[in-house]
């Protein structure tokens, strides 16, 4: 069990890389932390898989270095890196049982037979396997393949890092949750450093310590769950970060006060007049709807979730998503929005910029 540190990275498929447009990753500093789980996410071919085959040692980096503790990695192959790896599709011996699936790992570094049998036990007993020990991997169903999977990859106390590489993409959705719940309590359990690659936002956020949020090759906010909806660093965070998205409006902004159109929006902090392409970005939650009173709107839809209600408004023109409060039983076309201003963030050239407290 180590840290790896992440020192400059950066990959290109082609041999001369002139801009940052031909690089599949751009460079990367960070540390990720022994007993951490991380998650790389973003749309495809943002450059989470290729990071995670640099990691895995799949993929050489054009640039940087690659450290496991103290060891540089960057050129060495997978099998001297001590890691293991789960895989989108589970990766069994049909023909072996599940006992002896979870234990082939440990066969293979001839590890003492009652050491495998209490950590292929230990193993079972958290991804609820045991009943199904003495079973072949054959007839069992997509995701108890997939939990054989997952504890070969979990069972190796040594390993420096474990790597799941969209492992629940074959589950049936009604499962996700509870696979995913059991993932993370094993995380705690073993306290091992765990990378996860998903585009699904909600993996994620329900696994991991730490979400790398990644676009067009470029690590855009490394962050908890919680940093990442409540203060995103740059728009498109905000916008891939939630569901719907974060509300970004084009503002004149100086002082205490954004001017959207012909409305005038409270902010949480004074900021100096900004120039370049400056826009407000506030949450659906922190925009909430009113019968009477405060900013004008049109109401163009209403989406009722049960547990929530969304309106679609149109504030001088442009398009806002507000919540709809229980007290409000009925909705009309007019209508007027409250915004909190703790929670109005001010973007310049899509970077956050931070306001002066007073």
């Amino acid at each position: 069990m180590t840290r790896i540190t992440l020192d400059g990275i950066a990959h290109a498929y082609t041999r001369h890389p002139r801009t940052e447009k031909d690089y599949a990753l751009r460079p990367l500093h960070h540390v990720w932390e022994q007993g951490m789980a991380y998650a790389l996410l973003g749309p495809s071919g943002c450059g989470k898989t290729t990071l995670l085959n640099i990691i895995s040692g799949l993929i050489i980096p054009s640039e940087g270095r690659l450290l496991f503790g103290d060891r540089d990695v960057t050129r060495l192959p997978t099998e001297q890196r001590n890691i293991a790896q789960v895989f989108q599709f589970p990766v069994i011996y049909d023909t072996m049982t599940v006992a002896e699936n979870l234990a082939f790992p440990l066969r293979n570094r001839k590890m003492p037979k009652a050491a495998i049998a209490a950590r292929v036990a230990e193993i079972a007993a958290m991804l609820e396997l045991t009943p199904d020990l003495d079973r072949r991997a054959r007839g069992l169903t997509a995701d108890a393949k997939q939990k054989i999977s997952l504890g070969r990859g979990l069972v190796r106390s040594d390993v420096s890092a474990v790597l799941f590489d969209e492992p629940l993409t074959v589950i049936d959705p009604a499962l996700k949750w509870e696979l995913r719940s059991k993932l993370k309590a094993v995380h705690r359990a073993l306290d091992l450093l765990m990378i996860y690659v998903t585009h699904d936002q909600t993996e994620a956020l329900t696994f991991a310590d730490r979400v790398v949020v990644m676009n067009e090759g470029q690590a855009v906010q490394i962050g908890t769950p919680e940093e990442l909806f409540e203060r995103p660093d740059h728009t498109f965070v905000g916008y891939f970060i939630g569901s719907p998205g974060m509300n970004f409006l084009p503002a004149l902004v100086d002082g205490r006060g954004a001017r959207v159109g012909g409305s005038e929006v409270p902010l949480g902090a004074f900021y100096p007049a900004l120039t370049g392409t400056v826009r407000i970005g506030v949450r659906p939650d922190f925009v909430t709807l009113t019968p009477g009173g405060g900013l004008k709107v049109q109401v163009r839809r209403v989406d009722d979730f049960g547990r929530k209600r969304l309106a679609h408004v149109s504030l001088d023109g442009l398009p806002l998503v507000a919540t709809v409060p229980d007290s409000m039983a009925s909705v009309g076309t007019d209508a007027g929005v409250a915004f909190d201003p703790a929670h109005v963030l001010v973007y310049q050239n899509d970077i956050r910029v931070e306001g002066i407290a007073e």
